[in-house]
């Protein structure tokens, strides 16, 4: 007898994050929704990192993880990821982020009786009151789309099928994935839906978007602009 497939497959690339990782990955463990495989790769740490996703791999079965010789970045690790991936739902989680207990649930409820391929959530800032995305959630997402990343990649639900006939991440993007990949989604007519609920505890303290301010903008304006990256093919 085969063994039963899970529902949702989350993906989460680690690098360094010692200090918090604990906690994200409780935080799906303890996911009101049970049925899914928690997919992590370590990318080339130098800390603790590894240590820790193997003392998660003695607690719980839905646990497996993978590991990077060298830093290959966060697209690239999301790709092997999805390559190790059967369900038929892919979910992402930052490992320095929480999601809260009913995320999974409220996603996985939503997207098995509405036809969209995917969906994210909302999310309030760690050590703040303010709620992200705010009005821009609002507004249609072909819209937004033009002008910025609509949606929290950490919070993001797609259906595996789908975002593969895409090309799953376009690695020609190092930084500004999520952006393109939701941008690709929308020029192919896509139906993805922003939920209103918040369900995500976003890290903004000293994470990517604030280490590689500088990287993050040039490729955000390489997808809003519909270019290629310099230096990549």
């Amino acid at each position: 007898m085969n063994k039963t497939i899970p529902l949702v497959s989350i993906i989460m690339s680690s690098f360094n994050e010692e200090q918090y990782i604990s906690d994200s990955i409780s935080s799906i463990l303890n996911q009101s929704f049970e049925d899914f495989e928690f997919l992590i790769l370590d990318d080339g740490s130098s800390d603790r990192t590894y240590e820790i996703l193997e003392s998660f791999t003695k607690l719980d079965k839905r646990v497996k993880i993978f590991k990077n010789e060298k830093n290959l970045g966060l697209t690239k690790s999301l790709n092997i990821l999805i390559s190790n991936s059967n369900s038929k739902y892919i979910a992402r989680q930052d490992s320095d982020d929480i999601s809260h207990r009913d995320r999974l649930k409220t996603q996985i409820n939503f997207l098995e009786n509405n036809n969209f391929v995917g969906c994210s959530v909302r999310a309030n800032r760690k050590n703040s009151r303010r709620n992200i995305p705010f009005l821009s959630n609002y507004l249609p997402l072909k819209f937004v789309v033009k002008f910025k990343n609509p949606l929290i990649h950490g919070t993001l639900m797609i259906n595996r099928l789908k975002m593969q006939e895409i090309g799953n991440y376009d690695e020609r993007f190092y930084y500004a994935q999520d952006y393109k990949l939701i941008s690709d989604l929308v020029s192919k007519n896509l139906k993805f839906k922003r939920l209103n609920s918040i369900l995500y505890t976003l890290n903004m303290e000293n994470n990517i978007s604030k280490k590689f301010k500088n990287e993050q903008k040039y490729f955000s304006d390489c997808v809003k602009n519909n270019k290629v990256p310099k230096g990549v093919n």
